[in-house]
C-alpha cells in the first residue's frame, strides 16, 4: 500500500508543476454580448451548414447508443413509431401536449393506448408505461446531447420513469453546440427559466462497478431520437 501511496503522490506532485489553463478566470461578456461566448473555443468546432450539424449528431449517436432515425416527413415518423411498438411489444406510453407531439400522434392509427403526463396522473402508472414521448428544446451536435426542461418535455417524470424515452425534434432544433443551446434558453426564457433544465447524452448508463457499462442504471435504458424535417 505504501508503494501505491507513493506513487500517487508521486504523480500528484509531477502534475502540479505544469500550470493549468485559466479559463475560469477569463472575463464573462457584459451588455449585449453574450455570457457563453468566450467558452465556445473550449469545445470542438461544429461545421457550418444544416447537414453537418446533423451528421455530427448522427454519428455521436451512433456512438452513445442512441438510436438516431431521419424521418422524411411525419408520416414516416408515425411508421418508425409503430415499428417501435410491434418490435417491443408496446401497450402502452406515455405522452404530453405539443406540437410536434400532437403531429405525430395524429398520423398513428389510434389503436395505442396512451397516457398525457399533463396535469395531475399515477407516478406509478406512468412507471408501468413502456415507453414515454417528449419534444425538446433543441439537439446539441457538439456532443449528441438533447435539451430538455419541464415545459418543453412533459415535466420532470416523462422522460426519466419509462423505460424508453423517446424524442421527437425538427432539423430546425439541431444547434451546432453547448453555448447555442444555452444562447437559446436565455433568449427563450428570458431569466424566468424552467424548473428543469436537463441535457441527456445517451441511454442512462454507469460503470461504477468494475468499470462494466449498464445502461438503464438511473433512467430510461433506451434512447430513440426521431428527427422531421
Amino acid at each position: 500500500m505504501t508503494g501505491s501511496r507513493d506513487a500517487i503522490l508521486g504523480r500528484i506532485r509531477e502534475a502540479l508543476r505544469v500550470e493549468a489553463p485559466h479559463h475560469a478566470h477569463a472575463k464573462i461578456a457584459t451588455g449585449n454580448a453574450p455570457v457563453t461566448a468566450p467558452f465556445r473555443e473550449w469545445l470542438p468546432a461544429v461545421g457550418p451548414t444544416e447537414a453537418d450539424r446533423v451528421a455530427l449528431f448522427a454519428r455521436l449517436s451512433e456512438m452513445l447508443k442512441t438510436e438516431f432515425i431521419e424521418c422524411a416527413d411525419m408520416t414516416s415518423a408515425a411508421v418508425q413509431l409503430h415499428r417501435l411498438v410491434s418490435e417491443n411489444g408496446w401497450k402502452k406510453i406515455a405522452i404530453h401536449d405539443g406540437k410536434l407531439m400532437n403531429a405525430l400522434l395524429a398520423k398513428t392509427d389510434g389503436t395505442l393506448e396512451t397516457m398525457s403526463a399533463d396535469g395531475s396522473y399515477d407516478k406509478f402508472e406512468m412507471e408501468q408505461c413502456d415507453a414515454g414521448i417528449t419534444e425538446c428544446e433543441c439537439l446539441v451536435a457538439q456532443t449528441g446531447s438533447i435539451c430538455i426542461t419541464t415545459w418543453s418535455s412533459g415535466g420532470r417524470a416523462l422522460s426519466v420513469l419509462p423505460p424508453h424515452h423517446i424524442v421527437i425534434a425538427s432539423r430546425a432544433q439541431v444547434l451546432a453546440d453547448l453555448t447555442s443551446a444555452y444562447e437559446l434558453l436565455a433568449q427563450k426564457y428570458a431569466g424566468k427559466y424552467p424548473s428543469f433544465i436537463s441535457f441527456i447524452t445517451g441511454p442512462s448508463r454507469t460503470g461504477d462497478i468494475e468499470r462494466i457499462l449498464v445502461l438503464g442504471a438511473h433512467g430510461p435504458k433506451k434512447l430513440t431520437v426521431l428527427l422531421v424535417p
